[in-house]
């Protein structure tokens, strides 16, 4: 029993069309072609299961669909081609040192250096359109951040800055040379002619913490960490290798000889007094932020006489520099003023 059946194809009053084996069984006219059979051309039967596999490509119709699919295609082979230039861009930025480099010159002939047309607050914190930009740090008064005060005096030195100081809550009493810290501003203008504000909150903190501005940007915890950002600011370049001998310095100042045992602080003199016998500054032919964390810690332990020569002769060459200077008469018998406070807050 057959499948199914065919009828038979029929050409012109019923005559069984000609085989034309081998090569075909019929001829039939092609069911893709956007012309019409010729009028002359005998009637013959469609059949719709039948794909002429010989037709011209040319005389094919598009459908719009696959046109608008090729389209979107190229699009995105368009975008990841953009993609690709922009990563290979950034791939040649980075350059991969050989871990064997020998480094023990390159501070000497890659001192750091301020940029000739200054840093720019836009390009490193980035644009906030009608917002000024704030830095607000929180500080215990018992054992004032120095190092924070002196930087302050560097920016106002470079920038228009919003200077502001309050008291929180969790303390009871601040000393008045605390309170005036900042100084009186002789010009009071509007917020927005300034380019960064600078708040200092005296609170009940175990360790400095700022906040800034950028909503995206963690809380920094640490007076040398804040140090670093603030310095930051004001525009200096190093390369790898002076960032690091820096770094160095500020940790080995905060946790080593402010706040490790004797032994340890004993260490760090020594290494300094080795240190500035070569150079007038710790790191390198120039102030850096080891210079005025290293300090500001000097400052609070109250050993700075003791500290051995070179180290007491740099001492006198950060405090002939104004920022410094003024931080010293704000904060003079300082050792007086932390034990009243002590002895205030004892009582209450």
């Amino acid at each position: 029993m057959p499948m199914y059946k065919v009828r038979t194809f029929h050409g012109a009053g019923g005559a069984v069309l000609a085989e034309q084996l081998p090569t075909c069984m019929y001829h039939l006219p092609s069911l893709h072609s956007q012309h019409p059979p010729a009028a002359s051309a005998p009637p013959q039967h469609k059949l719709s299961l039948i794909f002429w596999a010989g037709e011209n490509p040319d005389e094919e119709e598009v459908d719009p669909s696959l046109q608008a699919l090729e389209a979107r295609q190229e699009l995105i082979l368009k975008r990841l081609y953009e993609l690709k230039s922009a990563v290979d861009g950034l791939s040649k930025m980075t350059q991969t040192p050989d871990a064997d480099i020998d480094v023990t010159n390159i501070i000497k002939t890659n001192d750091c250096s301020l940029t000739a047309s200054g840093a720019d607050l836009d390009v490193m914190l980035g644009k906030d359109y009608g917002a000024l930009k704030d830095v607000v740090i929180n500080a215990n008064p018992s054992l004032p951040p120095l190092s924070l005060l002196v930087l302050h005096n560097l920016l106002c030195e470079r920038y228009k800055i919003l200077s502001a100081v309050h008291t929180h809550s969790s303390v009871k009493s601040v000393p008045e040379n605390l309170l005036k810290c900042f100084g009186e501003q002789t010009k009071k203008q509007p917020r927005h002619k300034y380019q960064l504000g600078f708040t200092l909150i005296w609170k009940d903190v175990p360790k400095p913490q700022m906040k800034f501005s950028v909503q995206t940007m963690c809380p920094i915890e640490g007076e040398g960490n804040i140090a670093r950002f603030l310095f930051s600011l004001l525009g200096q370049k190093y390369n790898a290798v002076t960032s690091t001998v820096i770094d160095s310095w500020v940790d080995t100042a905060i946790f080593q000889l402010r706040d490790g045992s004797s032994k340890e602080k004993g260490a760090v003199l020594r290494s300094m007094n080795a240190a500035l016998g070569k150079a007038a500054w710790l790191v390198g032919s120039e102030l850096t932020v080891a210079d005025i964390v290293a300090w500001s810690v000097l400052q609070q332990m109250g050993s700075a006489n003791a500290a051995p020569a070179n180290v007491q002769k740099w001492m006198k060459s950060c405090e002939n520099l104004a920022p410094f200077s003024s931080i010293l008469k704000l904060l003079k018998n300082f050792t007086d003023l932390k034990l009243n406070y002590d002895d205030s807050f004892l009582m209450l």
